[in-house]
Order: structure tokens, then C-alpha cells, then sequence
């Protein structure tokens, strides 16, 4: 008898030990979340963009006429002065090369040069030769009227011939330097680039100095070389003189006024250097994402309240710009947040429990979140909520 209630006692406890395993089995497991809290603190919203330094005066320098430049001899880095610095130095073009017809067509001219230069000699010989003729009559005319013997109208003639003479001769000789600048101007047009002729002294150059204390920014004609009207030889600014430059979307830029705070950071040095919004350009630009996406976007000018001498012209920076700040602000991070239909929800973890709460949310950056209500510091909320969280879910804190 005793061995039946063994028996029945045995098998009384495997039946238990069965249903409380199923027991075990099926109980709802705590899933494990990653937890925050609402905290209160400073807090700020800003907006970040890749920048560049730039001199806030460049001046270029280039060409005031067309000519051959002489090779660059400064160098980017080297320190000018205004008015005394030598820049450049521009020389006369070389004459054109001539072709054979060419050649015998101006040669032609300047024999027809020469024969109009001996003409104009051999007229003033003529011209010489009449005058003298005429003087002398003049005289034989003068001795006659003393003696009442030659008429007044006869001396006068004589008087007048020589006059006319004088004028002719005056002409001549005038024409003679007509026709020797004739053959100087056909020879000038014989000349090759080849010959020593073409080759001027220094002092038909024209030098350009520095118009400004600075340092040479870039040199952009370097090389021996032609330049027309206008070329650009060299930039000068003064590297100490640098603002920065940063597009934004059109969207962030009106959110900033001028005088905002600003400061520039990952510029490579280690800390970071304070800077204010100066100017916001009035139009903006279309400028193509690396996605491929057209983006409008404005310039911001930003002045460095505090520069640092390795930064010069033209150095990547990144601007962060103030669009917000709070001093004391009851803020949730941004991962704990997620849309609810039109409204922002997140996970309060209440008795070990989720529970969705509806939140008002103000300002937002990358990282938190203004909570406008709902919740108190120290709350513990549910980051990253994913799909095996929702109301009522148990949960427990996940362990590294």
C-alpha cells in the first residue's frame, strides 16, 4: 500500500515539474533596451558647413598693355611694398615673321623710298641753284633803282621771286625728312625677330610694382611668355587680413542674422577659434550636390574674433553657425524620439514596463531635443526603440 502512494507521489511531482517548466518557458522575457534620461542643462542649436579662408582684400596684378613678359622671379610667400616691388616687367612684342612675297613687296618700297629721298635732294639743288640766281638779280635791281634807272614794279618783281624762292626751298628741305622717315619707316618693316634690331634696351619696359603692402598670394604667369590687355600676372593680400567664406542652403541661411555667433573648427589646429556672421549676400546661387541634387544656396561672410597665423588664403575650414542657445532647457535625446503620425512620441520606462508617452518637442539639434512637457528630469526613456518595444513591453536595461 505504501508503495502505491510512492508511486502516486512520484508521479504527482514529474507532472509538476512539467507544468512548471511550460510555466517557465512561456513567461514574457524583459527585452533588453538601450536607456537614457531627460536631463536639463545649456543647450544650443547650431548649423555646421564645409568654409574656406580667404584674404579679405586680393589684388591682382596684371597687364596694362600687350607685350612680351619677362620671367616671374617672385615667388608665392615672398613679402612685397607698395611702390618700390617689382612685379613684372613687360618688353615690346617682337616684329612678325615675313613671308617671301612680303619681303619683296617692302623691299620694293624702300627702294621706292630711297629714289623719293634723291628726287627731294636733286629738287633742292635746283631749288638752290634758282635762288641764288634770283638774289643776284635782286641785287643788280637794287644798284638800277638808286640810279632811277629800273622801275619800282621791277624790283619789287625781283623782290617777290626771291621770297617765293626762299619757301620752295623751305619746302624742299621738309620734304627731304618726309622722304627719309619714309625710308626709315620701310626699313623698320624689314626688320625680322632674328635680328639685333629687334631686340630693344630695358628702358623701353614698362614695370609693375606692387600696388599694396602684402605678400604674394599666387603667381599666374610664371613663364617668359606674350600677354594681352588684361592678362593677370600675380594676386597680393595680406595673409593677417582673413575672413571665411561658407555657402549654406537658403533654407539655414535665413535663419541667421548678421552679428550671429559663429566659430570655426577642424580647421587643424587644436582648438577653436571664435568667429561672427559679418554678411549674408543678398542673392544666392544653384549649386549641384554630390547626390547629384540642385541646391540653392547663399554665401555667409564670417570674421575670426580670434586668428591664428597658420591659416592663410584659401585653407579648407568648417563653420558652425548659432541658430539658438538656452541656458537652462529640459531636453530628451534626439534617439528616443519617433514619429507618431503627425506627432512626436517616445518610450517611458515605468515599473520595469514601456509606456508610449505623446511629447511636445521645441528645438532640435543633432544630439537632444527641447521637451516642452510631459516628462521630468531623471525619467528614464527607451533609445532606439525597435519593433519588439511597444506599449506595455517588458523591459530591462541592456548590458555591455
Amino acid at each position: 500500500m505504501q508503495g502505491k502512494w510512492v508511486k502516486r507521489a512520484t508521479l504527482l511531482a514529474a507532472a509538476g515539474v512539467l507544468v512548471g517548466g511550460f510555466a517557465y518557458a512561456l513567461r514574457e522575457k524583459p527585452q533588453p533596451v538601450d536607456v537614457g534620461t531627460v536631463s536639463r542643462g545649456p543647450m544650443r542649436v547650431t548649423v555646421s558647413q564645409e568654409g574656406v579662408t580667404r584674404v579679405r582684400d586680393v589684388y591682382a596684378v596684371s597687364s596694362p598693355i600687350a607685350g612680351h613678359l619677362a620671367r616671374t622671379v617672385l615667388e608665392e610667400g615672398d613679402r612685397v611694398k607698395a611702390n618700390v616691388t617689382v612685379v613684372a616687367a613687360i618688353h615690346p612684342l617682337d616684329p612678325p615673321l615675313i613671308d617671301s612675297r612680303s619681303q619683296a613687296e617692302l623691299v620694293a618700297a624702300r627702294d621706292a623710298a630711297r629714289a623719293a629721298v634723291a628726287m627731294a635732294e636733286i629738287d633742292l639743288k635746283r631749288l638752290q641753284s634758282d635762288i641764288a640766281l634770283a638774289r643776284d638779280n635782286l641785287q643788280r635791281a637794287e644798284r638800277l633803282a638808286t640810279t632811277a634807272f629800273l622801275a619800282e614794279s621791277a624790283l619789287q618783281k625781283a623782290r617777290t621771286d626771291v621770297e617765293v624762292l626762299d619757301a620752295q626751298l623751305a619746302s624742299a628741305r621738309a620734304a627731304i625728312e618726309l622722304r627719309k622717315a619714309e625710308l626709315a619707316s620701310a626699313d623698320a618693316r624689314l626688320i625680322q625677330p632674328s635680328d639685333k634690331a629687334a631686340r630693344q634696351s630695358g628702358d623701353c619696359c614698362v614695370y609693375l610694382t606692387a600696388p599694396v603692402d602684402g605678400v604674394v598670394l599666387s603667381v599666374l604667369a610664371r613663364s617668359e611668355q606674350p600677354v594681352a590687355i588684361g592678362t593677370r600676372i600675380a594676386e597680393i593680400g595680406d595673409p593677417a587680413d582673413i575672413e571665411v567664406a561658407v555657402d549654406l542652403l537658403s533654407s539655414d541661411a535665413v535663419r541667421i542674422a548678421p552679428g550671429s555667433k559663429a566659430e570655426v573648427f577642424d580647421w587643424g589646429g587644436d582648438r577653436v577659434l571664435p568667429a561672427r556672421v559679418r554678411r549674408i549676400d543678398p542673392a544666392g546661387f544653384t549649386k549641384v550636390s554630390a547626390l547629384g541634387i540642385e541646391e540653392q544656396r547663399v554665401n555667409l561672410v564670417l570674421d575670426l574674433e580670434d586668428k591664428d597665423a597658420r591659416l592663410g588664403h584659401g585653407f579648407r575650414v568648417y563653420a558652425r553657425m548659432m541658430l539658438w542657445q538656452g541656458e537652462d532647457v529640459l531636453q530628451v535625446p534626439i534617439s528616443a524620439l519617433f514619429r507618431n503620425g503627425r506627432e512626436w512620441a517616445l518610450f517611458a520606462i515605468r515599473d520595469g514596463r514601456a509606456r508610449q508617452m505623446r511629447v511636445e518637442i521645441g528645438h532640435m539639434n543633432d544630439e537632444t531635443a527641447e521637451l516642452m512637457n510631459g516628462l521630468s528630469v531623471g525619467d528614464a526613456l527607451i533609445l532606439h526603440p525597435s519593433d519588439t518595444v511597444s506599449e506595455g513591453t517588458l523591459v530591462e536595461a541592456r548590458t555591455e
